[in-house]
């Protein structure tokens, strides 16, 4: 695939994914975020299946022999994120939420480094404190004293609630052989009949108007679906290292949606993103390799990585990329 245009699928990507935060703020009002879980994953779950027997051609079989992983993975990553993360913005907003979420992949830097024994460079470490220092300063909209003795933000936590749940779902996630869309569409129909129990207690709300049912369909249909079949063909081509970087614009293309939509931005938000994009550069960017002339009799061919594309010879191999979701 030309370089570009894998650019340009990783870009849209996270454009759906942003997109995920502001229109679940704005149906915040109509759905409850346990219904809006529900909807999101049970009418996913479907076009997610046959995205998966398209680009994927996967063996069911040994993919329902993962079915324990496939549910613990299904409760954090999809239900418990999703619920998590849809109760926090509809008290804090999107921008908020976005940029507290994009600390993501150096939560799972730290994570991985803490309990698989990962090894972690210099850069690494300093991108994990200056991504840890943003989100303070969005945690605290940049005054520490009064948030201290006033006490942080509901919504602030919960989203943070959502950053761990997800950094768990990625831990565990290295355990799989099952590839991306197929584990995605196996965890959905999981969280799917997890959640009717749940459903049958709380009761199911639906959006009351046009524009909320507008918003429940660009949620099902281009993050769920559509963001995840754009993001794993565009990884193919670049690895995931080079991937990871364009996790970078989630929190811009929140901004600007939200922006355009006339949503407040605070402006601590902007000040603490800043300073976590570069902390999360820095955690996931790709170090040169040192070139070792070697005789062609040594050189390992290496092994495929179920669903991951081939690495690039400049590129550092790394464990799978955090999607958000």
């Amino acid at each position: 695939m030309p370089r570009r245009r894998a650019f340009l699928l990783l870009s849209l990507a996270n454009l759906f994914w942003a997109g995920n935060f502001v229109f679940s703020a704005v149906i915040s009002e109509q759905v409850d975020p346990v219904s809006l879980t529900f909807w999101r994953w049970s009418l996913a779950a479907l076009p997610l299946v046959a995205v998966a027997w398209i680009a994927e051609r996967p063996d069911w079989r040994a993919a329902a022999r993962e079915w324990r992983w496939h549910l613990v993975q299904s409760v954090f990553g999809l239900t418990g994120y999703a619920l998590l993360l849809y109760a926090g913005i509809g008290m804090t907003g999107s921008v908020t939420a976005s940029v507290i979420s994009a600390i993501n992949p150096a939560t799972i830097a730290l994570g991985a480094a803490v309990l698989l024994a990962e090894r972690m460079s210099r850069s690494q470490g300093l991108g994990i404190v200056l991504a840890f220092a943003g989100v303070a300063v969005v945690l605290t909209g940049g005054n520490p004293v009064t948030a201290f003795s006033q006490g942080f933000g509901a919504g602030d936590l919960l989203v943070l609630g959502a950053v761990i749940a997800w950094t768990v779902y990625s831990i565990i996630a290295r355990r799989l052989t099952t590839p991306p869309i197929t584990a995605t569409a196996l965890q959905a129909v999981f969280a799917t009949v997890t959640m009717l129990p749940v459903i049958a207690f709380t009761g199911l709300t639906v959006p009351s108007d046009l524009g909320g049912t507008l918003a429940v369909a660009y949620i099902v249909l281009l993050p769920s679906v559509a963001g995840y079949a754009l993001w794993n063909a565009g990884s193919a081509s670049l690895g995931p290292a080079r991937s990871g970087v364009f996790l970078n614009l989630l929190p811009v293309f929140t901004v600007i949606i939200a922006l355009l939509l006339g949503r407040p931005i605070d402006p601590a938000a902007i000040v603490g993103g800043v300073v976590v994009l570069v902390g999360v550069y820095l955690t996931v960017r790709s170090p040169r390799p040192t070139r070792v002339p070697i005789e062609p009799a040594a050189v390992d061919l290496g092994r495929d990585v179920p669903g991951q594309g081939d690495e690039r010879a400049d590129s550092a191999p790394t464990g799978p990329v955090p999607l958000p979701r």
